[in-house]
């Protein structure tokens, strides 16, 4: 039966009476549901771009300079990219106790920040603030493992698009975070952090048995009902655009911004309809009675399994097998690109090596950047509220970033055969035009720079997390991608405290001592306050370019040949 004709047949019945209860229950347990809560959980799971939002209220309330700002910055880059426990831990416990673990640590990082900024607790050490930061931004890669694992071992045929999508609701996070705060608080840069302890919480807790690993299974038109999700998430991330440019010019009130906010959630709810949808084309496909190709098919595949099976070594010979291949003896012993590499074989490979060089260089300069967005904007004379309008700018064109290479290089890599890490070259070397706007400023200069480093910023986490799973396989995914996020907090520790920081404090004090003045809060006011720094920025992405460039020479090879063939021979059919 073809794809076509499998639609056709499911769209013309509905549901009986009788059946409602089943196929919602069914429903329930099945990867379409659990694809929708993943999108909601991962769109409530940006938390750490909002840093740029409230760092002023820690710093202004707990009197902090600018360098124990980046440093504190620096933490929540090590809880959000080191996660490597999470994903050990993913290997071997349920998804169900992930969420809940990641729920927790949510709540209790951001929970003692919150209680620190307002005062309802003792001053805490720099230290002390530093562990509930990377506390709670570690939270996050409970939430990207449940998350993107488990949806791209339903869904492995379409990986670079729906790690698009879901790393785009994550970057979108925090605009929507934003506007949920304003909604309900109102400006109020305390509750926003109260807002993020509790919000991603909740809905961990509310899908926490829903979202498991079901295994691929043969869809009709798998690949449209991608792009009508992406076309809804591209509605929702122009609504939060308009608003926000709006905002520039008009105030608006409380109840605006209720209204606003219902909207956001029905557009994000809308993607639970093409989720019932796609869930009801596979209940009434599963119904009708098997043709004779199928019956005939069926039998074959019973033939193949049974050979296969008096091929298969005995259980003595898989032991003695399994103790002559064992993970410590097999390092250097590396499979073919696409197989299923061990932890070690993956981490000790040479295309591993060029990939976290070209994280911590492409990476560390993007979170550099996007970090020290808020003081940016103070340095060149913007006010508070057209700083959070950059912020918030960063984070929809963190969207469109992400989505933009998650699909467009899904496209290149499938009809045109070019590597995906050529991607990643040429989103470094755009970034490039960022950071030199913002080194040599000019009037509008910001907002140029506030959409390339968002494109580019949010371009590359899709791209490492799908290049990864394409070259290393998936059987252990969940561990590999968390591994290379960890060359992340080395490039930001790198290039924001001991570059960026420094650098804009040694520009304020000169400032001050020209103006004769006692230096108790460090404040840069100037173009020159981050001219060098960007400068530098600059320079370590065209480097981190040169070596995904090393990548695609090495690759070429692998992405000309039919990389997902053997998850159509594997997947089930309807």
């Amino acid at each position: 039966m073809t794809e076509e004709a499998k639609e056709s047949i499911s769209t013309k019945r509905g549901l009986r009476r009788n059946e409602i209860l089943p196929f919602t229950l069914d429903f329930l347990r099945g990867r379409w549901f659990a694809l929708f809560a993943s999108f909601l959980i991962m769109a409530s799971s940006g938390s750490v771009y909002l840093f740029g939002t409230y760092s002023n209220e820690i710093k202004t309330t707990l009197g902090y300079d600018q360098t124990t700002i980046n440093f504190l910055g620096f933490s929540k880059d090590v809880g959000a990219n080191v996660g490597i426990l999470t994903g050990l831990i993913a290997e071997t416990t349920p998804t169900w106790f992930v969420l809940l673990l990641g729920a927790a640590l949510n709540f209790g990082g951001y929970f003692m920040i919150w209680l620190a900024v307002t005062g309802k607790i003792a001053k805490p050490m720099v230290w002390q603030m530093c562990v509930y930061m990377a506390i709670g931004a570690n939270s996050q890669n409970f939430a990207n493992t449940v998350g993107v694992v488990t949806a791209v071992k339903n869904f492995p045929e379409s990986r670079g698009s729906l790690i698009g999508l879901l790393k785009g609701y994550a970057g979108l996070s925090g605009a929507i975070i934003t506007q949920v705060y304003l909604a309900v608080y109102g400006n109020d840069s305390k509750s926003l952090i109260f807002l993020i302890a509790y919000l991603p919480t909740a809905l961990s807790l509310i899908f926490i048995c829903t979202i498991r690993t079901m295994g691929p299974v043969k869809h009709p038109n798998e690949h449209r009902v991608f792009n009508q999700f992406l076309l809804l998430s591209i509605v929702l991330a122009l609504l939060l655009m308009v608003k926000t440019l709006i905002e520039r010019k008009i105030t608006f009130s409380k109840g605006t911004n209720a209204v606003i906010t219902t909207v956001l959630c029905l557009l994000l709810f809308a993607s639970l309809y093409i989720s019932i949808r796609e869930a009801l084309v596979v209940w009434n496909i599963k119904k009708q009675p098997p043709t004779a190709i199928t019956i005939e098919q069926s039998k074959s595949q019973v033939v193949e399994s049974s050979e296969e099976t008096s091929t298969k070594p005995t259980s003595s010979e898989q032991v003695d097998e399994k103790i002559e291949k064992s993970c410590f003896l097999t390092v250097f012993d590396k499979p073919e690109r696409g197989m299923d590499y061990t932890i070690l074989q993956a981490l000790t490979s040479i295309d591993m090596l060029i990939l976290l060089v070209t994280t911590i260089f492409g990476l560390g300069a993007s979170l550099s950047a996007v970090d020290n967005l808020g003081q940016i904007g103070e340095s060149l004379g913007y006010d508070n509220r057209t700083v959070t309008t950059f912020v918030s700018i960063i984070s929809i064109w963190n969207f469109f970033g992400r989505v933009f290479s998650g699909f467009v290089s899904e496209i290149l890599m499938v009809k045109y055969k070019l590597p995906r890490p050529l991607m990643m070259t040429m989103v470094l070397l755009f970034s490039c035009i960022g950071y030199l706007l913002i080194a040599f400023p000019f009037p509008g200069a910001l907002y140029i720079a506030s959409v390339i480093i968002g494109i580019t910023f949010g371009a590359q986490l899709p791209l490492i997390f799908a290049i990864i799973s394409e070259l290393f396989g998936l059987k252990y995914y969940a561990t590999l991608f968390n591994c290379a996020q960890i060359a992340s907090p080395l490039g930001s520790y790198i290039f924001k405290v001991k570059v960026t920081g420094a650098i804009y404090d040694t520009e304020a004090l000169k400032d001050v001592a020209a103006k004769g003045l006692a230096a108790k809060q460090l404040t840069c006011i100037g173009s020159h306050c981050y001219r060098l720094s960007f400068i530098i920025l600059a320079s370590v992405s065209c480097f981190g370019a040169l070596c995904s460039l090393i990548l695609v020479m090495r690759t070429r090879k692998f992405y000309q040949s039919d990389i997902y063939q053997k998850f159509r021979e594997n997947a089930d059919t309807l």
